[in-house]
């Protein structure tokens, strides 16, 4: 019997639906917050919320529960690093949903799934511009001068000019033209 194994199938067959959860999961994981539907946020939290447990727990085999459903050395160890010990001090409630109203197209009840703690990214550091080198007075030039020195044994070829096509939509006709058959009469 079934009992007590509802979830949400979100319109998918078995593995399309998995890979969806996992996917959706990996890209929580990676930008920490993420545009979707209500239905699918609320289908990927618990996946989300026990990947971040594992983290917490920090263990080989924590490591390796969390590879098997990511699939990803970097990931795996960006998850463990940078993530788990934010959620340090926290038991539960890893990730948040806040409601940005309906979807035009299909009237979907679209949120923001996102990390209740995110890792601060530090920003970019420009490089230092290199001083501007002096400008040299331009000098004349002949036309002789501009023109590139060809080859001998390289030909240049003038470029081509297309003619406007005359017939009706550049022959286009001809593709609808239906093939004709001798009734043999």
């Amino acid at each position: 019997m079934r009992h007590s194994k509802k979830k949400q199938q979100l319109n998918r067959y078995t593995s399309w639906h998995r890979a969806t959860m996992i996917s959706m999961a990996r890209n929580m994981l990676i930008y920490q917050s993420m545009h979707t539907t209500l239905a699918r946020a609320k289908a990927v939290r618990p996946l989300v919320e026990k990947l971040i447990s594992l983290a917490k727990a920090n263990t080989l085999a924590a490591k390796r529960d969390a590879f098997q459903i990511l699939g990803d050395h970097k990931l795996v160890s960006a998850l463990f690093k940078d993530i788990g010990p934010l959620f340090a001090k926290r038991a539960s409630g890893f990730t948040r949903t806040m409601g940005l109203g309906k979807r035009r197209g299909d009237n979907a009840e679209v949120v923001i799934f996102e990390l209740t703690e995110k890792q601060v990214k530090e920003p970019k550091k420009h490089k230092k511009e290199k001083p501007a080198k002096p400008v040299e007075e331009a000098t004349e030039t002949t036309a002789q001068e501009q023109k590139p020195i060809a080859h001998p044994e390289v030909k240049v070829k003038p470029p081509i000019e297309k003619k406007a096509s005359k017939k009706f939509l550049g022959g286009l006709k001809n593709i609808f033209k239906k093939e004709r058959r001798d009734s043999g009469s």
